[in-house]
């Protein structure tokens, strides 16, 4: 019996690095997959990538109320249950001082960052089956600061509290709630921060960013997703209301 057999798995951020590997590896494991992500370009190519008959797609803006009930719906018109949710939606937003942060794009940051998980959680969690996981993607910035980054650090900070209320709710349904703390992976989301960092310099700020790391590299998005795994399946029934460090020790060097 593959670890996911069965299951059914909503996925936002779905068309991005770690959402894809996530899939990839769910689906590997027997589950029906449902890819939420604002663009469907994007979406309908990690479809055709991944090319399996149970993985779907919803372009939806995990921060509207009406594209969350959308994506929840189609789901369920297409595989009738939720057990897993991996509300991983995420946008890094600029790189700048608090000082010169636009309130445009601090906004910005917080409606996906924020609210787009507020809503995943009130909307998907009273749809899911009794027993199931919710895994909600925090970062190493949800438990240390980073310069420049000032809206997308409180934003990684502030869904921990929401995993915290969730999991304390929903345990009597036995639903799970955990957040996972990446460090750097190589993903598009950090070239966009190196490169915002220092235009035209970004291999040096990335050699920084990994001098930071006890091991000295960034992560791979299917190492994130081996975490996601484990989280999402029956191995971690007693898990909930936890943060899943997975920085290589970057929290502590």
């Amino acid at each position: 019996m593959k670890t996911l057999q069965d299951k059914v798995a909503i996925i936002t951020g779905g068309s991005g690095g770690i959402g894809k590997a996530t899939a990839k590896l769910f689906l590997s494991e027997g589950a029906k997959v449902m890819l939420v992500s604002r663009s469907e370009e994007k979406l309908k190519k990690v479809l055709k990538e991944l090319n399996n008959e149970n993985l779907a797609y919803c372009a939806a803006d995990v921060a509207k109320t009406e594209d969350t009930k959308k994506y929840i719906k189609e789901t369920l018109a297409k595989f009738g249950q939720i057990d897993v949710f991996f509300n991983n939606a995420g946008i890094e937003g600029d790189v700048k001082p608090i000082k010169d942060y636009s309130e445009t794009e601090f906004d910005r940051v917080i409606a996906t960052n924020i609210k787009g998980v507020w809503l995943g959680c009130q909307h998907v969690i009273p749809k899911m089956k009794d027993g199931g996981s919710v895994i909600i993607t925090s970062s190493v910035a949800g438990i240390k600061g980073f310069s420049g980054l000032g809206p997308y650090v409180a934003s990684k900070h502030a869904v921990v509290g929401i995993m915290r209320v969730a999991a304390i709710e929903f345990a009597n349904h036995k639903i799970r709630v955990n957040t996972i703390h990446p460090g750097p992976v190589n993903t598009r989301m950090m070239r966009s921060i190196e490169e915002s960092i220092s235009p035209g310099h970004a291999k040096e700020v990335q050699k920084g960013f990994e001098a930071d790391v006890l091991f000295k590299r960034y992560a791979e998005p299917e190492e994130i997703a081996q975490l996601v795994l484990f989280l999402a399946s029956d191995s971690s029934k007693y898990i909930t209301g936890s943060m899943q460090v997975i920085d290589g020790g970057m929290h502590v060097g």
